[in-house]
């Protein structure tokens, strides 16, 4: 007999079984007129899923519930599916990556997408911190995928499948263009994989989101209280008084939901006579006589007081064997680094002509320390090796000015590439 998945035509968690049974093979059926919050409240339903989630799949020996399982189940049914690889390795690595899916990717993009849809309440800082973390797991895939076609092996697994069903949501509902630009390797990957037969056959036509889902939770949690503070009111001129004011209260509760963000502690330092934004653009529209004009223009402007320099060395330097990649890696810190932009100003050097090549770097913060919220939000920090320059150091002082030129050689070696953030 079919096996019989009881979800939703559009259940994300549902797709995931049906892809894997299209690459496998098997057969498995829609539960008909399955309707959410209704047929997984029968006695039936409960019955197979105790606490009436979905999806649940029925099989011959029973029901089986919480869809990465029911996905593995449908997987294993095929002897020898290459949906978990063809070594032990591999298959270590497909559940590495179906647990990075789930904890890393699903888990912050519902945090994100349930308050604005009403289903819980909504709290700033609650998203701020589900976007942060999202962002942080994005990246790691981002690099992951610079390198690599499929998240295991040559070829799609279960880890590709739960991955794709679980950025769903994000890109369809959350995550505009403009968001993912940030990660190139994962739109990529996103939509390469959708447009493959057996998933556009489950999945359908996709379009990315053009907006953030609007907040719906405000609205909501408005109407109770309005309701509870109106019945005790008996008198009708009082009723009509009540809810003639109820779209004010409304209005005033969702103006008051994203509250503005306090300030940024670099805010709150003492001026400086160094205006960054006049160092970058006497950086950006100098072409000839580099050192005369902009490196004395650097110096002529820097205020020690209210900025300070720091050199980074990568600590892995012995894993930087293929050049590409060692770009990407680059490229995805100074993506990463764009919540400082308006505080900092960084050169980063990669360096060698043959590999393992080395990367080095330059930055310039506001303040007299590397910002706290930096470390705290960019997981790339703690890959460098970071030391304070010391400006009454010449030797440092020329390091520095060769950093913004760009010298070649540097410290004797070629430059394979130099980034600029600005």
């Amino acid at each position: 007999m079919a096996l019989v998945l009881h979800a939703g035509k559009t259940n994300k968690n549902a797709f995931k079984t049906l892809i894997a049974a299209e690459y496998s093979g098997v057969q498995v059926e829609l539960a008909k007129n399955f309707e959410m919050g209704v047929s997984n409240k029968t006695p039936e339903f409960i019955k197979m899923n105790p606490i009436g989630k979905v999806p649940v799949l029925e099989t011959p020996d029973g029901p089986i519930f919480e869809s990465n399982a029911i996905a593995r189940y449908v997987t294993r049914l095929k002897f020898n599916n290459p949906l978990y690889g063809s070594s032990v390795i591999e298959y270590g690595r497909i559940e590495q990556w179906i647990d990075f899916a789930s904890l890393e990717i699903d888990a912050n993009i519902t945090r994100w997408f349930y308050p604005r849809a009403g289903f819980v309440a909504y709290l700033p800082p609650v998203e701020e911190a589900a976007i942060s973390a999202l962002k942080r797991a994005l990246g790691a895939l981002n690099t992951h995928l610079a390198s690599n076609t499929y998240l295991v092996g040559h070829g799609v697994t279960l880890a590709d499948i739960i991955m794709i069903c679980n950025l769903y949501l994000g890109f369809t509902q959350l995550m505009t263009k403009s968001f993912t630009a940030e990660f190139p390797h994962v739109e990529r990957y996103f939509w390469t994989m959708v447009n493959q037969p057996n998933f556009s056959k489950i999945m359908g036509e996709l379009k990315q989101a053009e907006k953030v889902v609007p907040i719906a939770s405000a609205k909501k949690s408005s109407q109770p209280k309005e309701a509870a503070k109106s019945k005790p009111k008996e008198e009708p001129k009082k009723q009509v008084k009540k809810e003639a004011e109820k779209p004010k209260e409304e209005v005033g509760e969702e103006e008051e939901a994203p509250k503005p963000k306090p300030k940024n502690p670099l805010d709150l330092l003492p001026p400086s006579k160094m205006i960054l934004d006049e160092w970058k653009r006497l950086y950006s529209n100098t072409k000839t006589n580099f050192r005369e004009v902009a490196i004395k223009g650097f110096w002529d402007m820097y205020d020690p007081e209210g900025y300070s320099l720091w050199f980074c060395d990568y600590k892995y330097n012995d894993e930087n064997t293929v050049s590409f990649v060692t770009l990407n890696k680059v490229g995805g810190f100074l993506q990463r680094m764009d919540l400082a932009r308006k505080y900092a100003f960084g050169k980063m050097l990669v360096i060698g002509s043959e590999p393992p090549f080395k990367v080095k770097g330059l930055w310039l913060f506001r303040g007299q320390e590397i910002p706290q919220f930096v470390l705290d939000e960019c997981y790339d920090m703690e890959l460098y090796e970071w030391k304070k320059v010391d400006i009454t150091d010449e030797a440092q002082k020329e390091r520095v000015n060769q950093m913004i030129e760009d010298q070649e050689p540097f410290e004797g070696e070629a430059l394979l590439d130099a980034k600029c953030f600005k």
